[in-house]
């Protein structure tokens, strides 16, 4: 009996022990990334690394007060809630449509969804970029969000499809009989109860949107690049200012985290929102 609790008192200690490395290693690039944007570039750049140094804001205020950090910081935050409204909305309407109703060539369409979003980005940057300069769409902030949403959208629509797919189809019938319309049924029944999706959605959206780099550095200028953009610009023939790096790659962490955390707790909220018929 002794040695069967010795057993599982050990499992426990060595599961928990799992758990704490596997955090701390996942931590410690967020950690290091903080020290460092605290760091003078002496600090920065020394060898062994200074575990223990005196905290300092120059990098931030670098950041923050010049470079048009301002003009940045509002074309990504315009690009990415764009995107993301556009995506999340029309990513419900057709998972609505695959997961509820019967048309030719459903199944192609669902195959084609699933088929694009297994191409990486990267690949598609050059044919992106010679259409967007035949319609002169290049050099502005509609034509990198138009990217995101068609980028996001297939992830979106499989996403929310799983939920509604798990909706009971006797409520929207109910809804039927009661008179209400397609988008009313959509409006009415289907949004609240896939709210834990559309957050999933959301939050996917936006941060692959406000972190996005290569299509964001080919489809913008100097007026309309974005903070991933932004960082590039410490990369000089001087050298790399790791400072200031890890300075604005905090700031740009900030809004995504707030994001998901915000958006997280609506995961709980949606699962039982509008089960109930008033």
């Amino acid at each position: 009996m002794a040695s069967l609790k010795a057993r599982k008192t050990a499992g426990k200690v060595f599961r928990y022990s799992i758990i704490v490395i596997g955090t701390i290693i996942a931590l410690f690039p967020i950690y290091e990334m903080l020290t460092t944007s605290l760091k003078n570039p002496v600090d920065a750049f020394s060898i062994p690394p200074k575990w223990f140094f005196v905290p300092t804001l120059k990098n931030y205020k670098d950041v923050l007060f010049s470079s048009n950090f301002s003009r940045y910081f509002v074309n990504s935050l315009v690009v990415a809630a764009s995107a993301t409204v556009a995506s999340v909305a029309a990513g419900s309407l057709a998972a609505y449509s695959l997961a509820s109703f019967n048309f030719l060539g459903k199944k192609s369409v669902i195959v084609g969804t699933l088929i694009m979003r297994m191409i990486p980005p990267v690949i598609l940057v050059v044919p992106i970029f010679i259409l967007y300069r035949s319609l002169g769409l290049t050099n502005g902030r509609l034509g990198l969000i138009l990217v995101y949403i068609a980028l996001n959208l297939p992830f979106n629509i499989w996403v929310l499809r799983t939920f509604i797919m798990e909706i009971p189809h006797e409520l929207e019938e109910s809804a039927f009989m009661d008179g209400c319309s397609d988008f009313t049924t959509f409006r009415k029944i289907i949004l609240p109860l896939i709210a834990p999706g559309i957050a999933v959605a959301s939050i996917f959206t936006f941060r692959i949107s406000w972190n996005e780099f290569i299509l964001s550095l080919v489809l913008t200028n100097r007026n309309t690049r974005t903070l991933p953009v932004a960082v590039s610009l410490f990369l000089t023939d001087t050298g790399t200012e790791w400072g200031k790096i890890t300075a604005i790659a905090t700031i740009i962490a900030v809004p995504a985290f707030i994001f998901t955390f915000t958006a997280a707790k609506s995961l709980i909220m949606g699962l039982t929102a509008g089960a109930v018929k008033g």
